[in-house]
């Protein structure tokens, strides 16, 4: 018997999967395009991305997660600071306490590796390319935070994400 290894695989979260904290998000949609839109609001916020992809407890087997692909749009006004973190957490064991997740080490794609090119009033497809990447274990719990903070008028909108990986089954 064979096996899959496939070196493309990719898969798109929605807008909808994702949660959004602080501030005043709405679904909303232009054209047939949905998105998630964050009122204007001299304010903080995060998004939070979950990252769910085949995951398996046998070495070097289900998802090993390369890139992270977001797309978003800021109007009206530059943000004053986005800045993306992928994080990586071990659900824990019965009767065991959530630890903390790590940060994985990444780097931003060329349009996206200054923080004036993440915040200007434009459409962004941002990738978030890991350092190191890694096979999603049976036990792991991967998301992206995009912590946005707005400038008085600005306007965030949230379209959607892709994860790109390799899948082998």
């Amino acid at each position: 018997m064979g096996y899959v290894h496939d070196t493309s695989m990719s898969q798109f979260i929605p807008p909808e999967v994702a949660q959004f904290s602080a501030g005043t998000w709405t679904d909303a949609v232009s054209s047939n395009v949905w998105s998630r839109q964050k009122a204007a609001a001299d304010a903080a916020a995060v998004v939070k991305i979950p990252i769910g992809i085949p995951q398996n407890s046998a070495s070097q087997k289900g998802a090993y997660l390369r890139s992270i692909d977001i797309w978003f749009q800021v109007t009206i006004a530059a943000l004053d600071s986005l800045a993306a973190t992928i994080y990586k957490a071990t659900l824990p064991a019965d009767g065991a306490a959530y630890a903390a997740p790590s940060s994985q080490a990444f780097s931003y794609d060329t349009g996206h590796d200054t923080a004036a090119e993440r915040i200007d009033v434009d459409e962004h497809k941002m990738t978030l390319t890991l350092t190191a990447p890694f096979w999603l274990d049976d036990d792991d719990e991967v998301y992206v935070e995009l912590a946005v903070d707005g400038a008085l008028t600005s306007v965030f909108d949230y379209y959607g994400a892709r994860v790109n990986f390799t899948l082998r089954i």
